[in-house]
């Protein structure tokens, strides 16, 4: 097989940094995560495989509960299933629900209502009623129709929420369009420029059916610089002083290194940066986060068996495998970079340039483009993404029926299913022909 060399830094090893926190080899040079070989694991369960470091997920919500003083919320859109929601709360975090459905996984995880915060820019009435009546801790509260929606569940008898106001403070941030969220031109938010935060705040205020406690932003995702961040603040800061309210979450989207060069606060720095913002602007409310990708992006490796090796001389090099854009379509939506690594000799250089395809009938579905494998590469042959933690499971799909992969966690030498493969039995079980 003919090999096409790689001059620059990527044909090293895959960076360390880039792997979960437990990683380490074995004696011929396989990679063991929670003190598990991969190989092994991907012979177990089958591939495409989702591998999860436990302590490594713990680790980040302890770091995240120590650098926000306990007041912090795991945004569960980043990954979510029964046993990440109970981990997050046994670490002491809330969680951050989005929909009916991610409501639904953390109460069944036995996580109580009052320790969800539910947000969303359309909430429909059903949900606010189920949260309502559960008692939901905090729903932050996105536009004038949802407010008209409280109150109408209120009036029916409904308890009355603790609400935050979701402030858009419309400053650009370097991040993918696809993911700024605090940009003015933005579904989410009330909009702090035209006026519309300052009415949302004193229509909640002045309002029976709910108790205003705080104010939110969050500005988007995959933000590497914490100066985006007190930019925000600085920006909203006069509203926060002036309303003097007891709350105000700053949101997640705490950027992390995908690729070899790339490099990321860690949330203990992004916390401090926070928090040394709102001392100069003279906040003096109880300073929470959201974080997500943070705290299960790098957790996670994806293991995916190759299937077959396209040689086209002078071209490209395709190396597909039994995965793609349904397990991982952050590549296709965002032209999100990834590394590429043989679980098998996780410390061998990588010399050979690859590009990791699917098995989707897409020109698009390319998981890494310009990958680096080690010129033994072959058919047959367990071959990783790393830092695939987030957003990978959540955003998934079963596009052309494929099957969505299970997900295990691993830890102190044993594999644990918490998500397991899906079936044909489970695709026809809501089609009714």
């Amino acid at each position: 097989m003919t090999t096409s060399p790689r001059p620059d830094a990527r044909s090293r090893p895959v960076p360390r940094q880039l792997l979960p926190d437990t990683a380490e080899t074995d004696g011929d040079g396989s990679l063991l995560i929670g003190g598990c070989r991969v190989v092994d694991l991907a012979e177990e369960f089958g591939t495409p495989l989702l591998v999860y470091d436990e302590a490594h997920l713990r680790a980040r919500c302890q770091e995240a509960i120590a650098a926000f003083d306990g007041k912090v919320a795991y945004a569960s859109k980043a990954f979510l299933c029964r046993a990440m929601a109970k981990l997050a709360y046994e670490e002491g975090m809330s969680i951050d629900v989005a929909t009916g459905g991610e409501y639904g996984i953390a109460r069944a995880a036995g996580v109580p209502a009052a320790s969800l915060v539910f947000h969303g820019n359309n909430k429909s009435g059903v949900e606010l009623n189920m949260a309502l009546r559960d008692g939901v801790g905090r729903v932050v509260v996105d536009s004038f129709d949802e407010l008209d929606r409280i109150e109408a569940l209120v009036a029916d008898g409904a308890p009355a929420p603790r609400v935050l106001i979701r402030v858009n403070p419309g400053i650009e941030v370097h991040t993918l369009d696809e993911v700024a969220t605090g940009v003015p031109d933005s579904k989410f938010g009330f909009p702090l420029a035209a006026g519309d935060a300052e009415r949302a705040l004193a229509r909640a205020g002045g309002s029976g059916a709910m108790e205003l406690v705080g104010t939110h932003i969050h500005i988007g995702s995959q933000v590497f610089s914490a100066a985006n961040f007190a930019d925000a603040l600085a920006t909203l800061g006069p509203t926060v002083r002036g309303w003097g309210l007891d709350e105000f979450v700053v949101g997640g989207g705490l950027g992390v290194p995908y690729v070899t060069g790339e490099e990321a606060p860690t949330i203990t720095q992004w916390a401090a940066g926070i928090r040394r913002a709102c001392d100069e602007l003279g906040i003096t409310a109880a300073v929470s986060a959201e974080p997500g990708r943070s705290i299960a992006a790098a957790a996670g490796i994806t293991v995916y068996r190759v299937g077959t090796i396209k040689e086209i001389e002078g071209v490209r090099t395709y190396v597909a495998v039994d995965g793609g854009m349904s397990d991982n379509p952050r590549p296709v939506l965002y032209g999100s970079g990834y590394e590429t690594f043989l679980p098998r000799s996780v410390a061998a250089e990588r010399p050979r340039t690859i590009t990791l395809v699917g098995k989707h009938c897409e020109s698009g579905d390319k998981l890494v483009v310009d990958g680096a494998v080690p010129d033994d590469l072959m058919v047959g042959d367990v071959i990783a993404t790393p830092v695939t933690g987030a957003y990978g499971q959540s955003m998934g799909s079963n596009y052309n029926k494929v099957l969505r992969p299970p997900v295990v966690f691993v830890a102190d030498g044993d594999a644990r299913l918490v998500v397991r493969r899906e079936t044909l039995e489970d695709l026809l079980a809501t089609d009714l022909g």
